[in-house]
């Protein structure tokens, strides 16, 4: 009977445990301490977004290479020191992310309405949905509560983020380790409908594939020279169409293709992909809801919570 009792009482203990390990985050998590925190960030994204539409898109990206790191942490807001290497200079960051100094105003503002209460880790998730709602995206309830690790990963950085030469098996398969669907991966590619990419990321499908249309190519070779080293940070809009509005024109592109890097066309070119997006370039709200759904899963991507990392006082640097 002792030992029923007891047994009883280690699964109680353990059922226990696993509820709070998945209510660690919460979207009303700042509902008391932090009350003015959404109003104060939104109001920081819509300034930038409208000084720079593109900076939408940016801070989006922010916040899927974070996550792709080491889950949710802010560890890609951490500057290089003498003595620490952070992940900014990983290949695909390394003259690519950008926005770090909105990060920064809309930390400070938050830091001026509750201080020190705030994660960059949150800070960075809230900004994405701000981002593309402020676009004409769809919204969501943003789960908060995440900490910001006291370290970073180069290394990491450098292997975890998948690179726009990737194949679709290459695209699944990391997707599939963070626990992210199939689905998830194609509505998460779906951001690719804002945004710009650099002439040296799709330099080679302009040049030497097939699978894309001939015209959209001939249009891009205007301003990405084929010799390597010229021309390499010269942009292109991601979405021919609509770069600057969160839609569903990325999916009808793919199927023209005229998907701008390889790993865009990946997902339409008659592997398992190719129904999903079909189903989302005919249906903006199938796509609208699973991206926000796709969103919400990729935050839960091994946030810190509890005592763990710490609430930064400056995303740049630990505390």
């Amino acid at each position: 009977m002792a030992s029923s009792c007891m047994s009883l009482r280690v699964s109680v203990l353990v059922l226990l445990l696993l509820g709070t390990a998945n209510a660690q985050l919460s979207t009303n998590f700042y509902s008391s301490s932090c009350p003015k925190l959404l109003p104060t960030v939104k109001s920081a994204v819509q300034s930038a977004v409208s000084k720079e539409a593109r900076m939408g898109a940016s801070l989006l990206r922010l916040f899927f290479h974070d996550c792709f790191v080491n889950g949710c942490d802010g560890s890609l807001l951490l500057d290089d020191t003498s003595s620490f290497t952070g992940e900014k200079n990983a290949i695909p960051n390394r003259n690519s992310a950008r926005g770090f100094e909105v990060i920064d105003t809309i930390k400070s503002a938050v830091e001026q309405v509750c201080p020190g209460v705030v994660s960059c880790a949150d800070i960075l998730a809230i900004t994405a949905r701000d981002s593309v709602t402020i676009l004409g995206g769809p919204t969501w309830n943003v789960k908060l509560g995440r900490r910001d690790a006291k370290t970073a990963s180069l290394s990491a950085a450098n292997t975890g983020i998948p690179a726009p030469t990737s194949s679709l098996a290459q695209l699944i398969s990391r997707f599939s380790a963070l626990g992210l669907s199939n689905k998830d991966l194609v509505a998460l590619s779906g951001a690719h409908t804002i945004g710009q990419a650099r002439c040296t990321n799709f330099r080679a499908r302009i040049y030497n594939e097939t699978n894309i249309d001939s015209s959209f190519a001939k249009t891009r070779q205007s301003s990405c020279p084929s010799t390597s080293g010229s021309g390499d940070n010269n942009l292109a809009p991601l979405d021919l169409q609509t770069p600057t509005a969160f839609d569903n024109n990325y999916f009808k592109n793919l199927l023209q293709n005229k998907g701008l890097l390889h790993s865009d066309q990946q997902l339409f070119n008659g592997g398992s992909a190719d129904s999903t997006v079909r189903g989302y370039s005919s249906n903006p709200r199938s796509f609208a809801s699973d991206f926000a759904a796709a969103m919400i899963r990729m935050g839960d991507i091994s946030p810190l919570t509890g005592s763990n990392g710490e609430i930064r006082k400056n995303c740049r640097k630990i505390n």
